[in-house]
This record gives structure tokens, C-alpha cells and sequence, in this order.
């Protein structure tokens, strides 16, 4: 009975600390958009995605709030976005995306991550062109047909859509990302999620085992409170 309290105790802190951690995301987020934009998510599209993300990570509102309104303070830190390429073990490619207010501690303990893991940093621009920037788009199924979605999407920039566990996905260009938001919203579909995402053009088939090491890089990166997003080429 106690093995098994402490392994539901282990799991529902698990969950707790990756919530924490989309938080702290979002939240950083929330000030690059304020500073870039201001404070009104009407007249300010990055903030108003921010905020889409954040309700569908059932982010409180009031947290949400308090992150814009501290974003406008004249003490908020400025954040400055910086992505880090490398290779993980067996030459997997690594591109990690950052959001640091100290720039010299974020790349110490990124090449930290990738030497303890017997992966290596890399320069910019190293493995970069292994992927591709495309926009990722999430919204409920529930009433929408994908075969007009696909007819009616296709002239702001679709190039893939799909249904998975009752929600829609789907893939835009790169520079179509802005359009695609504005001819969704307009339709009426509400936007669960969107962000700019990287998909690799290849990927390297391992075993479980070299999965594993692989994997202990990708954890320990992403545990970083630097770190917003970390991308691999791993099947």
C-alpha cells in the first residue's frame, strides 16, 4: 500500500513540476510579447496567441493577468530569445530555444547539459538547416468538416491537416503563420494552441537503448529554466 501511495505521490508531483514549468514558460511569453507589442492583446497578435496558449494549458486567469501586468512594470527583466544547436549521442540533432535574462549563465549550462549527456554544442547554424519552421495550429474537431477546412485553408498557407483525439492540426508556413490566425479567427474557430514549430526534414531511427541516452539530454535541457523549447531529429 505505501509503494504504491509513493509511486501516485512521485506522479502527481511529475505533474505538478511540468505544469510549473509551462508556466514559467508561458510567462516569459507573456513579457517578450508585452515588450514587443504592449500590453492589449487586441492590438497586439503575439500577446493574444500567448494568451490562447496559456487557456489551453488551463493557465488561471488571474496568473495570466499578473504575468501582463507585471510584463509592463519598469523592473521587469528583459528577456532575450537565443536558440543553441548541437548533437545528442549517435548524431541526433538539437536545437534549443531559450529565454534568458543572463545569456553567459544560459550557454554555460546549456554546453553543461549537452557535455554531461556526451553530446556536444555546437555553432549557430550547425544543424538548423535539418529543419523546417512551420506554424502549428490546435483547435476542437467538434463540428468541422477537414475536407472544406482544407479547400477553404489551402490559399492562406496549409500544407497539412489532420484529426487526432477529437482536436484538428494543423501545419502552416513559416511566413504564413500570421495569416493563418487572422483566416481561422475569422471563420470563427477557436484556437486552442498555435506556435512556430521546427519539424525535422530527416530523421535517425535508434534503438531503445540509445533512445534512452538520447532522451536523458532532451530531459535534462528542457528541465533548464532557460530553456522555452528544445527540438530533435529522433524517429
Amino acid at each position: 500500500m505505501g509503494r504504491v501511495f509513493e509511486k501516485r505521490k512521485h506522479k502527481m508531483f511529475a505533474r505538478y513540476a511540468k505544469m510549473a514549468k509551462a508556466f514559467t514558460r508561458i510567462g516569459k511569453e507573456i513579457a517578450i510579447a508585452v515588450k514587443a507589442g504592449g500590453p492589449d492583446p487586441h492590438y497586439n497578435p503575439k500577446l493574444r496567441q500567448v494568451i490562447q496558449n496559456a487557456k489551453g494549458l488551463n493557465m488561471p486567469k488571474d496568473r495570466v493577468d499578473a504575468a501582463i501586468k507585471r510584463a509592463t512594470s519598469k523592473d521587469m527583466k528583459d528577456y532575450e530569445e537565443i536558440t543553441y544547436e548541437g548533437y545528442a549521442p549517435f548524431g541526433v540533432a538539437i536545437l534549443v530555444e531559450t529565454a534568458t535574462d543572463n545569456s553567459t549563465r544560459t550557454v554555460a549550462n546549456i554546453r553543461m547539459h549537452f557535455n554531461r549527456e556526451e553530446g556536444s554544442l555546437g555553432t549557430s547554424g550547425s544543424v538548423a538547416f535539418m529543419f523546417d519552421r512551420k506554424g502549428l495550429f490546435k483547435f476542437s474537431a467538434e463540428g468541422k468538416d477537414l475536407e472544406s477546412l482544407e479547400l477553404e485553408l489551402i490559399d492562406f498557407g496549409l500544407q497539412e491537416i489532420w484529426e487526432e483525439d477529437g482536436n484538428v492540426y494543423l501545419y502552416s508556413g513559416y511566413e504564413d503563420f500570421g495569416g493563418m490566425t487572422k483566416a481561422l479567427e475569422d471563420r470563427g474557430i477557436e484556437i486552442v494552441s498555435s506556435e512556430l514549430t521546427r519539424v525535422p526534414l530527416n530523421t535517425v531511427e535508434l534503438t531503445e537503448e540509445q533512445e534512452q541516452k538520447v532522451m536523458a539530454l532532451i530531459d535534462r535541457l528542457e528541465d533548464d529554466e532557460d530553456v522555452q523549447s528544445v527540438y530533435h531529429n529522433m524517429k
